[in-house]
């Protein structure tokens, strides 16, 4: 069994005309065509890539212990 939902489209006035004038070319119904594009659109999405790892490194251990405010602003003054 088939199941269908009605629903309402906002369609730009020359579009819709395109999009009747081919249904008719083809003798095939607005709803048809449009959710033939539909499905081939939305069955064409890229797959998702893997994403690569991020870098890592060694930044070779603290200089000074931040809470040590003191010590923090010596090493930035360069004493």
């Amino acid at each position: 069994m088939l199941i269908h939902m009605r629903t309402t489209l906002v369609i730009d006035d020359h579009l819709m005309r395109q999009l009747k004038a081919e249904a008719a070319r083809e003798g095939r119904t607005m709803s048809d065509l449009v959710e033939t594009s539909l499905r081939a659109m939305l069955g064409r999405r890229p797959p998702k890539q893997k994403l690569p790892p991020l870098p890592t490194f060694n930044s070779g251990g603290a200089r000074v212990d931040v809470a040590d405010r003191d010590a923090l602003y010596q090493l930035m003054e360069g004493r």
